[in-house]
């Protein structure tokens, strides 16, 4: 049998048995998935049954308890894409992350065991300025732009910008991968990948739930978080009013971190250009990660406890407003030449206001941050995350319907 031969009878045969196939895909997968049938399976804690709710009046992805893994993906809508377009990719969006999200296949998912396991799988979207200008041009927010230039940032076009935002995140990395792929199918016909960015945080389980996650420099990162369901989360998170009402802004950041460099600092200078002690976290005035920070401390010869230039003291503010929600994932990528890591942060800022909230803490960074030592901007990108909707409904919807 010739090599064509063999693959048309593939074909073939694959067609006659597809809905075969399909039909018992989800009694096999779940009972994969599952352990059904196995007394090694059965004996172990599963977590990747795990669901979050994809609709309600905030999309999911923020608020949530920051899961393992995930992609940012964004795309750049085709020059013939307009307003109607751009309504009917995200209801075809909407429908296949609803799904996906509740550990159910996508209307065209020829792999559909790879949805059984949602692993508290959220699919968060984000609109970029070409995308809202065109959806509605009237409601543009005035921070929905590029972020001012800083002294610091070496911004590689590769991974700024962009039209819509795909984030894409579970406690299981295929999951991820395989809901990235059935969404970029729904939208290949309206736009072509720009650019996509992997991060991790430690697995589900390998810490108590609620640890402060750490990032590759080994210290603690979003310790000064505000608490999902407070009113100061509100106030601080979600947007008040108009189109955008119950969403958020997201500033991504790509952060290369120097790892070969910092080997060389000893313990005592990175706590002082941190601000906080590498053991637990705490403020080098404090004994707890979630102490008070006091900035007025001084040592027995009159300087600063807390360093004029420690990423605490530079990232801190007496204006309450000035605060953001971090989620960040760690990168780490295969290094070149001599180096041995080529790592750093996928920095994800949330806020309902950039210019109010984000723009004035990254200025006093860029000014005296001892860390810009070991650490460059590589890429920068600004979306609006619309709220959620309601079953029926589609993200977007306040803008487009």
């Amino acid at each position: 049998m010739t090599g064509s031969t063999r693959r048309q009878f593939l074909l073939g045969g694959a067609a006659a048995g597809l809905g075969a196939g399909l039909g018992a895909a989800a009694t096999l997968g779940v009972q994969a998935a599952t352990g059904a049938g196995t007394d090694a399976a059965s004996a172990c804690p599963l977590h990747g049954t795990g669901t979050v709710p994809f609709h309600g009046p905030h999309q999911a992805g923020v608020d949530t308890p920051a899961q393992a893994h995930a992609a940012f993906i964004a795309l750049d809508l085709r020059d013939d894409v307009d307003r109607a377009a751009i309504a009917r990719m995200m209801r075809l969006l909407t429908d296949d992350a609803a799904r996906l999200t509740r550990g159910e296949a996508a209307l065209a998912d020829t792999e559909p065991e790879l949805a059984l396991v949602p692993a508290r799988l959220t699919v968060t979207f984000g609109f970029g300025p070409g995308l809202v200008a065109l959806a509605a041009p009237a409601t543009v927010p005035s921070w929905l732009r590029p972020l001012p230039a800083f002294s610091i940032d070496r911004l590689d076009p590769a991974f700024s910008d962009g039209d819509l935002l795909l984030q894409i995140a579970a406690d299981d990395p295929v999951t991820v991968a395989h809901a990235a792929r059935m969404l970029l199918k729904d939208a290949r016909s309206f736009a072509t990948v720009r650019w996509t960015q992997r991060g991790f945080r430690r697995s589900h389980g390998a810490e108590n739930a609620g640890t402060t996650m750490r990032n590759l420099f080994g210290q603690v990162d979003g310790t000064s978080n505000p608490v999902p369901g407070t009113e100061e989360f509100a106030r601080l998170v979600w947007i008040p009013e108009g189109p955008l009402a119950g969403g958020t802004s997201l500033v991504l950041r790509r952060v290369h971190m120097d790892l070969d460099g910092w080997d060389r600092v000893d313990r005592f200078a990175r706590e002082q250009a941190v601000g906080r002690t590498l053991a637990n976290g705490a403020p080098l005035t404090g004994t707890r990660e979630h102490d008070e920070p006091d900035l007025d401390a001084t040592d027995a010869v009159g300087l600063r406890v807390i360093p004029e230039f420690a990423h605490l003291r530079r990232s801190r503010s007496a204006d309450p407003a000035e605060r953001i929600l971090r989620r960040s994932y760690n990168y780490d990528d295969a290094p070149a030449g001599g180096a041995i890591s080529d790592a750093g942060l996928l920095f994800a800022s949330y806020q309902a206001d950039v210019d109010r909230q984000f723009v004035p803490i990254q200025r006093r960074l860029d000014e005296l941050d001892l860390l810009n030592e070991w650490t460059t901007p590589l890429g920068s990108a600004v979306f609006a995350i619309p709220p959620g909707c309601a079953e029926g409904g589609f993200v977007g919807e306040t803008l487009l319907a």
